[in-house]
């Protein structure tokens, strides 16, 4: 659920325990104590949980490490390749392909990629993506530096970051609960979504606008070699990582399985739905939004510049945010956090329409940003907890293809909309998709109905409901939401 495509999102701090691990997946989720059903400050009571809370681990310093440089290459591509198209073609569509062939990838494999989440051990998928992103992208280096830039180039290297993207990340989600207490998930991800902020934004972008003024190929060389270090840094994430049971059914029962689970959970079904909702309205939005705010003719008269500093103040408020949310849950809770957080992020996406001044819209890109980072860690942490080891992949994947479907609709039906009929029209049919997702949530959200779900997941992990002869999907939650 976010104003802006957000990876891992998919993804940090390297603290003491340093332990090998190798016992099983039950071994690692038994790092926090199974007999407390519901963390303090999560699900119900403000306040904080009593005593020390447990270190994050040296493991996830690792994650940390290889997300934060993993994120390095993605936002060097992201900016990259189309500042290279524009050098072969000057149609903005044939341009818009290149950004859309990163995202196409998560409406074509997101199944499939939480189904071998959910069979493999999903640190080496992690290694496998990373490995073959680094191996893609030096073939494709090759070609630019042999002066074969061209736009099926172009395509072929944004169309395999993306697919191999599909794979990591969804792995990536998924792992975090066998690696860190289940008490720390919201602090883990905090941090990682915090890492995957700057070295998208402030790190990779600048990066690619040098790169491409010193040489083409090196774009990919340099996107490569950040794929090729995670990878190595992923090597030093020790442990077994694969679901104690594996299923022997056929992949497209285990798909549906994944399905029926998000669908049958009504609190998750709902965090989905609104997910797509704000996805398709936010990136319609943004999508004409430069036209509002940049230029002579437009209402608020910025210069380019300025816009990039727009949006680096909606940067600068996703890493304050996904550092803090996890403070402000401890004291109010997750649902209200969560119900506040998603009230001001589409409340304030109003502002900049009706009141089109620059001294509101950089308080309001900082208030978006933070509040879009703090709807993210809480939103990932809940699949974490509430969703069986064995189930969570597919259900991950399941929830990002109904969130990330609404990335290219959403911009193409943006652009399409404001053409017709204005861009007022576009902002106020994108806050009306905000308004129905936010009340999606207010009926279903609440801190006695997220107790429920984690009572409820808590019970079905000491009952051992995820183990051989049982189907999850048709049984764990029959109590939730």
């Amino acid at each position: 659920m976010s104003t802006t495509p957000s990876k891992y999102q998919s993804p940090p701090l390297a603290l003491a325990s340093d332990e090998p691990l190798t016992g099983t997946i039950t071994d690692l989720r038994d790092a926090e104590p199974e007999s407390t059903p519901v963390d303090p400050g999560w699900a119900v009571d403000p306040g904080r949980a009593a005593g020390r809370r447990p270190p994050l681990g040296r493991r996830f310093g690792y994650l940390w490490a290889a997300s934060g440089i993993s994120n390095l290459g993605d936002g060097v591509l992201l900016i990259g390749g189309p500042l290279l198209a524009v050098t072969v073609t000057r149609s903005p569509f044939l341009v818009s392909i290149v950004t859309a062939a990163v995202w196409l990838p998560w409406l074509l494999f997101a199944l499939p990629a939480g189904a071998l989440a959910d069979r493999l051990d999903r640190r080496r998928v992690m290694m496998v993506a990373s490995w073959s992103r680094a191996v893609g992208l030096a073939a494709v280096a090759v070609l630019v530096a042999r002066g074969e830039l061209n736009l099926p180039v172009l395509y072929a290297a944004a169309l395999l970051v993306g697919v191999a993207e599909v794979f990591s990340d969804t792995s990536a989600q998924s792992i975090l609960p066998m690696m860190v207490p289940r008490s720390r998930l919201g602090d883990a991800n905090g941090r990682l979504i915090a890492a995957q902020t700057v070295s998208n934004h402030f790190l990779g972008a600048p990066l690619a606008g040098v790169l491409v003024g010193v040489a083409a190929a090196s774009v990919f060389g340099a996107a490569g070699l950040c794929y090729a270090l995670a990878g190595l840094l992923l090597l030093r994430v020790r442990g077994r990582y694969r679901v104690d049971v594996v299923s022997t059914r056929p992949m497209r029962t285990d798909i549906a399985a994944g399905l029926r689970y998000l669908w049958d959970h009504r609190l998750l079904r709902s965090l989905a739905v609104s997910s797509g909702l704000i996805n398709l309205g936010s990136n319609a939005y943004f999508a004409v939004f430069v036209l509002w705010v940049v230029g002579e003719e437009s209402r608020m008269g910025l210069t380019a510049a300025q816009y990039g500093l727009m949006a680096s103040a909606l940067g600068v408020g996703a890493v304050v945010g996904s550092l803090l949310v996890e403070r402000v849950v401890r004291r109010l809770g997750a649902a209200q956090t969560l119900l506040t957080a998603l009230a001001t992020m589409c409340s304030v996406m109003a502002v900049p329409v009706l009141a089109p001044e620059p001294r509101v819209l950089f308080p309001a890109a900082l208030l978006i940003g933070a509040a879009s980072a703090g709807v993210n860690v809480i939103v990932v942490s809940m699949r974490q907890r509430l969703v069986p080891d064995i189930l969570l992949g597919r259900v991950n994947a399941s929830y990002r293809m109904i969130g990330m479907g609404g990335i290219p609709v959403g911009a193409l039906g943006g652009g399409a909309l404001g053409s017709i009929a204005g861009l007022p029209v576009v902002f106020g049919a994108a806050i009306a998709l905000f308004v129905v997702a936010v009340i999606v949530v207010v009926f279903r959200v609440s801190p006695k109905a997220l107790a429920a779900a984690e009572r409820s997941a808590t019970d079905a992990r000491s009952a051992g409901t995820a183990g051989a002869g049982h189907d999850p999907a048709r049984q764990v939650h029959r109590r939730k939401g």
